[in-house]
């Protein structure tokens, strides 16, 4: 997730930051942010990442998920999609790969969920049709049927392959590794929200 150049068209004004620190002994070190630009709030799909990046000292330790599945995580309290800008670096690519893969497979690993539609995932996550079409390219789970069109079919060997992944990883208490965002520790709401309750506020004061 880090970008060896990016070329700057304006000023960081139109854009929020959203800052990952982690607490050490020295206090609180950045090791990654993304931006997202303001004016995106305003429209019901577009960008919900204009930049990512994590620092190289602080890579392969799950911050880069962390900070995708965020950018997620407050695209739904938006009620909407959303995609990283592009073109997007090749390890960007890689990370945001490889989460949605896992957060398409967590769905479909679900028993709950044996009969799903790329609309129904959409609304769960809140990624683009696009995306998951891709994806499920990729993890080559969808196939066409002349009679039915288009089905996700996925073998339980794939779901097998995915759970022991995510217990390894737990169970490695020697490797440092972040978890993704926990929606119920989110306390956020949108920016524009912001403007427009103080401009209420405001206009409540002057009558």
């Amino acid at each position: 997730l880090f970008l060896d150049h990016k070329t700057l068209w304006e000023d960081t004004t139109p854009f929020l930051f959203y800052v990952l620190t982690e607490v050490t002994s020295r206090g609180c070190c950045v090791v990654g942010y993304f931006s997202k630009e303001k004016s995106t709030e305003l429209v019901s799909h577009g960008n919900n990442v204009a930049c990512i990046l994590t620092l190289p000292c602080h890579q392969r330790k799950g911050f880069g998920k962390f900070l995708i599945s965020l950018s997620y995580e407050l695209s739904k309290l938006e009620g909407k999609t959303g995609s990283p800008e592009e073109p997007i670096s090749d390890l960007g690519q890689q990370a945001y790969n490889s989460y949605w893969k896992g957060v398409i497979l967590d769905i479909l690993a679900d028993p709950s969920h044996k009969e799903i539609t790329i609309h129904q995932i959409s609304q769960m996550t809140s990624m683009t049709y696009k995306h998951i079409e891709q994806t499920l390219k990729a993890l080559d789970i969808i196939q066409y049927d002349s009679a039915e069109g288009y089905m996700i079919s996925v073998p339980n060997s794939l779901i097998k392959s995915h759970m022991d992944k995510k217990k390894r990883i737990a169970a490695d208490k020697a490797r440092k590794y972040v978890r993704p965002c926990d929606p119920k520790k989110v306390r956020w709401f949108p920016h524009h929200a912001k403007l427009l309750h103080k401009k209420a506020r405001v206009a409540a004061q002057n009558n």
